[in-house]
């Protein structure tokens, strides 16, 4: 399958001889989501920006649904849909001007039977003659996606896009995503909130340091580094591990009243049966077993040490 958007090393270095990006190569799919994840200053708005067009790469390429971002930037642009992590709308225009000024902005007829379509998908119809200013900060966000959809774009990116909003309009929007993926939009996002990412994506690309250090199937990312842990609750609490147990990855908790067993989803062997043995063995009752998976945050936070680990060794 041919991507949608295919990135070649490409790197960025600011005037002031800040480098953001660093030889970057990464190819995404038609009709998927795509979440990119990284700390803050990691690389992912600037990397977005080159491939909008809004900020030149200092090397490399990029390519949008076959149009060079360089060379045929107007293509290109008109095949993009985003919605920036700020909230800037023309705070005195009505939602239904700015949204339709929008859409002429890339050259499309006026179509207002489209607007009216994605004002009533985003909950936004009846605030359609309402002044962008007399609006709350959620309903501005949808305004923004509102906009960068005007022009009925194939790929939408979405920067932060659920920064500062509560729960129930998050859900509201991961639902709305979802449906735009059905319709065939492909779909990158870039979000601090990991369970975000975990909930919606297809696939998970980790940034650091302006290098990508991962990319993998959710799923298969979650199988891989994901950790379960164990937690066996005791008749009677112990103090300290006795000497057939310290083969075992194990950790007193809970005041001596809980053991918990770390092992590998990957091993053929947990160990969990010989582990259950040796318990009865040595006396050690227990009235309950509770499993548990890593997060896909834990793995994040522990995939971007690692890098870090990686980098000062190196250096």
């Amino acid at each position: 399958m041919q991507p949608i958007i295919s990135i070649q090393d490409v790197g960025k270095t600011y005037a002031g001889g800040f480098t953001a990006l660093k030889s970057v190569s990464l190819d995404i799919n038609k009709g998927e989501i795509f979440a990119l994840l990284g700390p803050n200053g990691a690389g992912k708005t600037t990397l977005i920006s080159i491939i909008c067009g809004i900020v030149n790469a200092t090397s490399g390429s990029v390519t949008a649904d076959g149009h060079d971002i360089q060379r045929d930037y107007r293509a290109a642009r008109s095949k993009i849909g985003l919605v920036p992590q700020e909230l800037s709308t023309d705070s005195f225009e009505s939602v239904w001007a700015t949204v339709n000024f929008s859409r002429g902005l890339f050259g499309k007829a006026p179509d207002p039977a489209y607007i009216e379509k994605i004002l009533r998908q985003l909950s936004l119809w009846e605030k359609k003659d309402s002044r962008i200013m007399a609006l709350s900060g959620g309903m501005k966000r949808r305004v923004m996606i509102a906009k960068a959809l005007s022009h009925e774009p194939r790929i939408l990116f979405l920067d932060e896009p659920t920064a500062g909003v509560d729960v129930e309009l998050r859900r509201d929007m991961w639902e709305m995503v979802r449906g735009l993926r059905e319709s065939g939009v492909t779909i990158i996002l870039t979000t601090h909130y990991i369970e975000e990412a975990e909930e919606m994506a297809d696939r998970i690309g980790v940034i650091n340091h302006g290098q990508i250090v991962l990319v993998e199937e959710k799923n298969t990312l979650m199988q891989k580094l994901g950790k379960k842990q164990l937690s066996i609750q005791l008749q009677a609490p112990i103090t300290e591990l006795p000497e057939a147990l310290q083969a075992f990855a194990l950790e007193i908790a809970d005041e001596g009243n809980q053991l918990i067993y770390t092992f590998d989803t990957q091993r053929e062997h947990t160990g969990i049966a010989e582990l259950l043995r040796s318990l009865n063995q040595q006396g050690i009752e227990f009235k309950d077993l509770h499993s548990s998976e890593s997060s896909l945050e834990e793995i994040f936070v522990n995939l971007v040490h690692q890098n870090q680990n990686e980098r000062q060794q190196a250096g």
